[in-house]
Parts: structure tokens; sequence; C-alpha cells
């Protein structure tokens, strides 16, 4: 009885624990004090400067943290030592974390087209800073996941706290949309009293539909699955003539007096030459093989399959992804085999088919792990480094339709030649003004990469699918 007492005790008063947003002046279920916000986000951004690598351009990150601070200083929560900072991967994402830190990665900077743009993307995040929209979601997480645990405690009726988990999470995400829109409505107004033009919020979002129309049309021309919305689920969201982003950016417009800075020219100088797609550090994509300097390694991949660079690992699939291949590094223990490195990862489970080998002076073994599916493994060291090998097949894909694939992209691993080198360097953005009586369709032969280089061009200078630039204006190019 009194476990339940208590447990009841608890319950009624995080149902008291409002606050006033200080954002839109609502009452709002938190279970966190700005205070316990900020350190929150201090440990967050310590653990994404671990996984996440910083542009190392300083006038780069100097400029972002510029034209943040301008923008926030017209927010609700000014008070706050907000931090922005570029990731140097090519991912199209930002993100806020409690208290302030702000991260938009590189990839993204590159498909936008002025500085208003950019501080439409800063104002946004700072949207969801200002309206806690990430306490309030944690808020609502604990509570329900607390609930859960009381009607379990108290009736006995363990199943209780997995349905009203379920039901807080489902919650949780029913007004995802409208934060999403509170965040552009938010940032609209902070762009505006920053004297930036308000309808750089809509320009951005056309960024962003435009990526996602892109993405869909290169996969159903493969006869590839629709991949998910990218960005915050941004398309799904609100489409760039929803009405209501339409009226929640007229509504900041008559916040500037003038007309409101773009800033076209200044934002573009400032991504002459920045790194496109991976860095170096990275490792590099050409064609179908997979350069990295630092590591002096290269390694092919099938004709017809994709790869993702992560931090972490490299992961190889098939385009309707029913195959993939995953390579990951670690530290070799001394004097250990690859034979040896391989046994210690499986563990307990049973390798079969197992064989070693060398090539390109590398010690190579491969193997099979039975199970339902079954997974080819293999394993390569080098000094001090081992990497791991794990091919997976899911759906309509076997081992054995797909072992053949895996152990090629196995045998092609080997150290870099000297006239690799120079792959292993990035592409980079550049800047060409467009003349009169000049073709798209010629420019884009200048462009490097994979893929429709006129799409591409498009797709990077805002004119996907069929838009055409005015003489004079500046293009960005990737050479």
């Amino acid at each position: 009885m009194i476990v339940r007492l208590s447990l009841l005790c608890l319950l009624l008063s995080l149902l008291s624990a409002c606050a006033v947003n200080p954002a839109t002046g609502r009452n709002d279920f938190v279970m966190m004090s700005e205070q316990q916000e900020i350190e929150l986000g201090q440990r967050y951004s310590q653990e994404i400067s671990k996984q996440y690598p910083r542009d190392p351009d300083a006038k780069l990150q100097a400029y972002v943290q510029t034209v943040g601070e301008r923008v926030a200083r017209h927010g609700h929560r000014s008070n706050l030592a907000y931090t922005f900072t570029v990731i140097d991967t090519p991912d199209i994402n930002a993100f806020a974390v409690p208290g302030g830190h702000i991260y938009i990665h590189r990839g993204l900077m590159a498909y936008l087209s002025s500085e208003a743009e950019l501080a439409a993307v800063l104002g946004h995040e700072v949207g969801h800073v200002t309206a806690r929209h990430s306490v309030r979601q944690q808020s609502q997480s604990t509570a329900w996941g607390l609930l859960g645990q009381a009607v379990a405690v108290g009736t006995g009726v363990g199943a209780a706290g997995d349905l009203t988990s379920a039901l807080g999470g489902a919650f949780v995400r029913g007004y995802g949309r409208d934060m999403e829109l509170e965040a552009d409505g938010l940032g609209a107004q902070y762009l505006a009293r920053s004297g930036y033009d308000p309808q750089a919020m809509i320009e951005v979002v056309k960024v962003l539909k435009n990526q996602e129309d892109f993405a869909r049309d290169q996969a159903r021309a493969k006869g590839q699955e629709v991949p998910p919305a990218g960005y915050h689920g941004l398309f799904d969201t609100h489409p760039d003539n929803d009405t209501r982003l339409r009226q929640v950016v007229a509504s900041a417009t008559p916040l500037i007096t003038g007309k409101g800075e773009v800033g076209r020219d200044t934002y573009l100088r400032h991504l002459d030459g920045m790194v496109f797609g991976d860095s170096a550090d990275a490792g590099v994509r050409r064609g179908q093989r997979f350069y990295h300097a630092g590591l002096d390694f290269t390694l092919a991949f099938p004709d017809g399959w994709d790869l993702v660079n992560q931090p972490e690992a490299l992961i190889m699939h098939r385009a309707d992804q029913q195959a993939l291949l995953v390579m990951s590094m670690g530290p070799r223990p001394q004097g250990q085999s690859a034979a040896q490195y391989l046994r210690q990862r499986a563990g307990r489970a049973q390798l079969v088919q197992e064989d070693s080998f060398r090539q390109a002076d590398l010690d190579v073994a491969t193997a099979v792990l039975p199970g339902t599916p079954a997974r080819r493994v293999a394993a390569i060291v080098r000094d001090q480094q081992a990497y791991l090998f794990i091919g997976v097949v899911k759906g309509r894909a076997s081992l054995e339709s797909e072992d053949e694939h895996f152990l090629q992209v196995v045998r092609s691993f080997r150290p870099l030649q000297a006239a690799e080198r120079k792959l292993t360097e990035p592409r980079r953005l550049h800047l060409v003004q467009f003349q009169a009586g000049q073709s798209l369709e010629d420019l884009s032969r200048q462009m490097s990469g994979e893929g429709d280089q006129l799409v591409r061009l498009r797709l990077l200078n805002g004119l996907y699918p069929d838009g055409r630039p005015r003489p004079g204006d500046w293009l960005k190019m990737v050479r």
C-alpha cells in the first residue's frame, strides 16, 4: 500500500510539472529546469564531438557562428550561450540539442544558396531550442514510462508498462509535425528581427523538397523502394506550398524594416573551395572504388551496388538493400593472425568453410557463420589494425547468390599504389558565372562525380528539375 501511495504521489507531481514556454507563452509539461537542460546539452555535445568530425575550416566555422549568433540574439532565449558547429560530413541535415548547441552538416550547406537560407536553417534549430521541443519530448516520454511503472506495480499487470510506453511514444510522435512548423514560425520571426528576408524559410524548404524529389526519382528509375523523408521528416511535415507555412512566414514579414537581407554573393564566396562529398579524412569514393589515404587502402564494390561511408563503418549494399556488406576496423591484438582474430570476434559461434590466404602481402581469413540466414565473415590484419567484414542477406536474397560479391570485395582490399594517391583528394565546390549564350548542358560536362551531371548541377543550384539560370548568375560546380 505504501509503494502504491508513493507512486501515486510521484505521478501527481509529474502531471503538475508545467512551465511557461519562453517562446510561445503556453504552459508546457516539462520535467527539467533550464540549468538541467544546459547541463544535459553539454553532455550531449561532448558525445556528439566524439561521433561527428568538426569541419576543419576555421573561417567557415567562424562565419556560421556569426550568422547563428545574429539570429539567436533575436530569439526568445537570448540568454543562452549558443554554439553553432559545422559537421564535416556530406549528410543533408541539421539538428539542435538542449541548451543551445546547434549543428549543421557541410552537406546541407552545399545546397543552400544564400546567407539568409543559412540563417533560416539555424533559425529553425534555434526555434527548437527556444520552444524547448527536446525537453518537452523527453518529459513526455519519461512521464509515460513512469506512469506505466505505476500502473504495473499498482495493479500487478506487468503488460501495462509496455502499453503506456507505446501510447506515450505515439503521443510524442503525434505532435512532431506541429513542432516542426512551430520551429519554422519562430525561425521566421528571428530572421525578420535580425534583418534577414523571412522568405528564406520557404526557400530552404524548397531546397529540401528538391532533395526528396530527386531521391524518389532516382529510386523509381532504378526500380528501388522509395527512400523515407530526410531532414526532420520535413517533407511529410509541410511541402513548400503548405498554406500554414506561408502563413507563419507572412506573419513575420511585417517585423522587418525595408527589404530583408539575402546575402547570396557573401554566402557563395564562403562555399568556394569547400569540400563536397566525402572528405580525405573519411575516405573518398571514385566510381566503384573507395580510397582512404590515412589508412592507406582501397577496395572495390560490385557494379550496381552503393556505398555508405559512416564514421564507424563502410556499408556496401545492393540497390534493393537485400544484400549488405559492412566493413569495420578495430585494434589488432599483438601477434594475432587474421584467422585467430576472426575466431575471437565470433566468440562461441562456430565458423565453417574457414579459409586463410595472403593477398597484396596481407593476411586474410574468411569463413561462414551458420544461421538463418547464414553470414559471410572475413578479417584482414595489417600492422596494428584489423578489418572485419560481415556480409548479410535478407528477403529474397541468399548467401549462395551473393557470396561471390562479398568475397570480391574482400579480395579487392589492398594498400594504395603511388599513382592512386591523387584519387584520395576530395572533390570541391567552385564558382562559375553563367554567361549569355551558355548552356547548362555544356557546363555540366565540366562537373566531376557520379551520376547524371546535368541533374546534379541543377540540384546543387536550386534549379531541379528543369530550371534555368540567368546570365550573370553565379553557379556552384563540383570539380
